[in-house]
């Protein structure tokens, strides 16, 4: 069984954001100017802002000369140099948002040595609209723009975010949970509700329909380092999901241990 060796380095995960940025952040659509040019390998249409977006993160990622394997929600999976560490991602993390003129969208990368999500030891997230950058390295915690953060830290719903794809079916599923919130949004941009719960700024994340690895994988470093829960809504463990294409895991995510226990006993 061969060993996985990677040299990889957060800042390298940084200066792919920063082309990102510069190239997409400062791009804002006029509502729906932009159609679909085909469906990506995750099965959802591709726009323009999809493409444009992998095509600058495989590209700084094939500059690094690392073997590599690729799971990307457009592209599907691509070697670099025979194949190497997973690398989680998903281009543009809201592209309904993008397309409709709403300003809430992210790019997530996440690299593990492993094939689930439990293995996945980095992961980078950046708001394309704002700059804004998380990142968390396995064992040496969480950061926001270079400094440490950390989840909520009592056990109050203040603000719960939560993904309904099809909301006649999910949103009853979880609105004894929703009813207890002070505060309840649904942003459409999975990454980057998690990044914001791991910053302190939520208090819980659910998401009831199953989710594909890249939609999640970012994010679940970025809670785990930041000092919360993350598990499907049953409170099982994810970590042994596979970091694959297909969808698989519901999503609840919490601040902290007392947080998650409330949460699902309202699940």
């Amino acid at each position: 069984m061969s060993v996985i060796i990677n040299t990889m380095e957060i800042q390298d995960l940084r200066s792919i954001g920063k082309k990102l940025f510069a190239g997409i952040g400062k791009t804002r659509l006029r509502p729906f100017e932009s159609s679909s040019i085909g469906k990506g390998a995750g099965g959802d249409k591709t726009f323009p802002i999809d493409k444009q977006a992998e095509d600058i993160i495989i590209s700084g990622l094939e500059m690094l000369d690392e073997p590599l394997s690729i799971v990307s929600e457009e592209a599907g999976i691509k070697e670099i140099k025979g194949g190497g560490s997973r690398v989680l991602i998903d281009p543009i993390d809201g592209s309904k948002n993008a397309i409709s003129g709403v300003p809430f969208y992210c790019s997530s990368i996440a690299v593990a040595d492993g094939n689930t999500v439990g293995s996945v030891f980095m992961s980078y997230v950046i708001n394309l609209l704002t700059g804004d950058e998380f990142w968390a390295e396995r064992g040496r915690g969480a950061y926001f723009n270079g400094n440490r953060m950390t989840t909520q830290q009592d056990d109050l719903f203040y603000f719960i975010a939560y993904e309904a794809q099809m909301p006649k079916r999910d949103i009853p599923a979880i609105i004894n949970l929703l009813a207890e919130a002070r505060r309840a949004r649904c942003f459409g941009s999975m990454a980057l509700d998690l990044a914001y719960l791991a910053y302190g700024s939520a208090s819980v994340f659910v998401m009831p329909a199953p989710s594909r690895s890249f939609d999640y994988a970012g994010g679940w470093l970025l809670v785990k380092e930041a000092g919360g829960v993350i598990t499907d809504t049953k409170g099982n463990s994810i970590d042994n999901a596979e970091a694959g294409l297909g969808r698989g895991a519901t999503i609840l995510a919490s601040g902290n241990a007392k947080l998650h226990d409330k949460a699902l006993k309202l699940l």
